[in-house]
């Protein structure tokens, strides 16, 4: 039996190894069961961590070996997750500590003028849909520059943020797309602007706006194959020393749940952003347990 990197060979009469994982488990191979003989060794290939179904009572436990990893050992993790329609909040570590949220602060920018172009300005721009788009799922830093300077400036987003309940001192902005590392805020305050822009009258708007895992954008490439393709909509971010991803899980159990994961102070940039795709389906493939 291969656990691990290690190998044991195991003899047992007419017995048959079964291990249930999730159907669109990524990266393993389903092997046939296969009747053995008492002189012939059973191989069992056990899924990763990720690909395996996680009882809500395991969650906490498998993101925490995530996070704390020694090649993250420099790092600081500011992670919250929370269900929607269980309004519960299912993981949470350093949520309430500032961070530097990189492209992340794009999500204040946007929000900020979907809801000025809602109140007064949506006759003058007739293509900010495409706007929106560009700003997010590509992730453009001069667009995102220009967005915040044509609605007034950090004045405007501070205005529209205290309008869905995040107060002024709970995030620091200086530029609309995120490139200065001045800006800061928490993953509790970017869970709390998502929820509120999901009850937007104009959430679709912002929802279409964010790329999707394995799809479009700056996650085209990432979670494919995954039990969480497609299922993904959040915005990436990323500074040297910085990941960030914050945004919608479309759970297939669950429901819709929302989340943000900052990390800051980490020099393994490329294994980090690994770090952060496997928090995400790790929480993906949660389910009842009896």
């Amino acid at each position: 039996m291969l656990l691990g990197s290690q190998f044991f060979s195991t003899r047992p009469a007419q017995a048959q190894a079964v291990f249930p994982w999730p159907a669109q488990s990524a990266g393993v191979e389903r092997m046939p069961t296969v009747q053995a003989s008492a002189s012939e060794p059973i191989q069992v290939i056990l899924p990763p961590v990720s690909a395996r179904n996680v009882c809500p009572s395991d969650l906490a436990p498998a993101i925490d070996r995530i996070i704390n990893q020694p090649s993250y050992r420099t790092a600081k993790w500011g992670i919250q997750i929370e269900s929607l329609d269980q309004q519960s909040v299912l993981y949470s570590h350093n949520a309430d500590a500032f961070l530097i949220p990189a492209s992340n602060t794009k999500l204040f920018t946007t929000a900020a003028a979907l809801q000025a172009v809602a109140n007064r300005l949506k006759s003058k721009w007739k293509d900010f849909d495409s706007e929106l788009k560009i700003v997010n799922q590509n992730s453009d830093n001069e667009y995102a520059d220009d967005l915040l300077y044509r609605i007034g400036g950090v004045p405007t987003v501070k205005a529209q943020m205290s309008n869905l309940g995040i107060p002024p001192q709970a995030f620091r902005q200086v530029d609309g797309s995120g490139l200065s590392r001045q800006n800061s805020t928490t993953p509790a305050t970017l869970v709390t602007l998502l929820k509120a822009m999901r009850d937007h009258p104009e959430s679709e708007q912002f929802y279409r706006s964010l790329p999707i895992s394995g799809v479009s954008g700056t996650l085209k490439n990432r979670f494919t194959g995954t039990l969480v393709q497609g299922l993904v909509h959040a915005k990436t971010g990323t500074l040297t020393g910085v990941r960030a991803l914050s945004g919608y899980l479309e759970h297939p159990v669950y429901g819709s749940m929302v989340f943000s994961i900052l990390v800051n102070q980490a020099d393994r940039g490329e294994s980090l952003r690994q770090g952060i795709d496997e928090i995400v389906t790790t929480v993906g493939h949660l389910r009842s347990c009896p």
